[in-house]
């Protein structure tokens, strides 16, 4: 009989080991057994809980797009103003938690899996969504009819961030990559050339 409680926690510790695999090999081409043996349970019990390796990557990805937001509107609740708040959003995106090694091999492959699972093209939208959204509340009073494009191009620069990152070796590095996003920030709020 199983215990009472122990769906969730197994669940999470699934979701944690696709992200940590995902990292380790660079790419969705884990199986469920490997994800299963470092989660230290059967790749049985890992499709009992989510039934496809695709339904277990939306599980990990919803769960990196939860702590990002999470991340967000926590950085939000403290900023004061429209450019405190952008400087906010902007921050939260790289922190250690958000761009960890793992978490940013996940995201790169998520982007991947978006192309051919349409449940993780719908996610990623949502994401994408929401992102445009919080950095045109704040850009619309900073730069007017530039909004749209300042945050197009914020949007683009973060994921660039990323994708550079994982290219490296060694740690990533948050504070040089919130750095070099706000560069572009002031330099788009003050009419420079980026």
């Amino acid at each position: 009989m199983p215990k009472i409680g122990m769906e969730p926690i197994r669940k999470a510790a699934l979701v944690k080991a696709t992200i940590t695999e995902i990292g380790r090999v660079g790419s969705l081409d884990v199986t469920v057994s490997q994800i299963a043996k470092r989660a230290g349970m059967s790749s049985a019990l890992a499709h009992h809980y989510f039934g496809s390796k695709d339904d277990i990557f939306l599980a990990a990805m919803r769960h990196v797009l939860t702590l990002y937001g999470a991340e967000v509107r926590g950085a939000l609740a403290v900023a004061q103003g429209p450019e405190q708040r952008l400087r906010a959003i902007l921050a939260a995106s790289f922190t250690a938690g958000n761009f960890r090694r793992e978490v940013v091999g996940a995201w790169l492959n998520f982007y991947v899996l978006a192309q051919t699972v349409p449940e993780a093209k719908r996610l990623l939208a949502v994401y994408q969504r929401r992102l445009r959204s919080n950095l045109l509340v704040c850009l619309r009073p900073l730069s007017g009819d530039r909004a749209e494009e300042i945050a197009e191009g914020l949007g683009a620069l973060i994921d660039g961030l990323y994708l550079r990152e994982v290219l490296k070796s060694g740690l990533p590095d948050g504070a040089a990559a919130v750095a070099t996003a706000l560069a572009y920030l002031d330099a788009q709020l003050e009419g420079r050339p980026a």
